[in-house]
């Protein structure tokens, strides 16, 4: 049974200020939690139903508090508009910086949730290890974040900092900058250190970002549309320069 008390931390933890006080965020749906209890990040509490606990016992962990619910009790508790038989309670991992290797991608304030999800997945599916976000991009454990990363969250390391520092700090890692004028992307030969930086969705790369980067690169548009979503664009670029 989920008491209220429960009822309401969980809820409360659809805002990101209690999720930065708490240091927790939640994760729905089967596929979800499953990804989560895979990865190496701690589940506090987990809420399913008895069905979905009889047949993920196997990656139960041992020291999760775990709680058989009703359908209806779920759906107290969900984000979602359809409850999806489990919803899980994890801590928050600490955001230490780390030393970029290898390609990173770069985020200047990428700001609708859906977009975020989309790029996390482009950077897992495209072997890209590590993400740097601005402080003001949107946070990853938004919920809508994490639904629309379907796992990849959990296996891509995201960072938080001040970009512009970040690019300043290591010049020895060019960078190159998505822009509707450079050169075209199928000429842009990437080192083996690189950062990929991509800009807001209606504002693209803040002045100064823009001038902290080494390069800068566009895909030749055909058509008459302004510009590209910027998690298409981030996908069109991974292709091009690491496939």
């Amino acid at each position: 049974m989920i008491t209220k008390a429960q009822v309401k931390h969980i809820r409360s933890l659809d805002d990101k200020k209690n999720r930065l006080e708490h240091r927790e965020f939640v994760v729905e749906g089967d596929k979800m939690v499953t990804e989560l209890l895979q990865s190496k990040l701690n589940v506090i509490h987990l809420f399913a139903i008895k069905k979905w606990i009889e047949a993920n016992k196997y990656i139960l962990p041992a020291m999760a508090d775990i709680h058989e619910v009703e359908e209806s009790e779920l759906g107290r508790i969900s984000h979602m508009t359809t409850p999806n038989q489990v919803l899980a309670v994890a801590s928050l991992p600490k955001n230490n910086s780390i030393e970029p290797m290898g390609v990173s991608l770069v985020l200047d304030t990428i700001q609708d949730p859906g977009n975020m999800g989309s790029i996390i997945r482009i950077a897992d599916w495209f072997g890209v290890s590590s993400i740097f976000c601005s402080i003001h991009c949107v946070d990853v454990y938004n919920p809508k974040v994490i639904q629309s990363s379907m796992g990849s969250l959990f296996r891509v390391g995201i960072y938080y900092c001040d970009i512009l520092q970040l690019l300043q700090s290591h010049q020895h890692v060019e960078a190159y900058a998505a822009s509707l004028a450079g050169d075209p992307i199928r000429q842009v030969v990437l080192k083996k250190d690189a950062f990929i930086v991509i800009g807001n969705e209606s504002k693209g790369i803040s002045a100064d970002v823009m001038h902290a980067c080494h390069h800068r690169m566009t895909i030749p548009r055909k058509g008459e549309a302004e510009s590209l979503n910027a998690a298409v664009a981030t996908g069109i670029i991974c292709h091009s320069l690491l496939s």
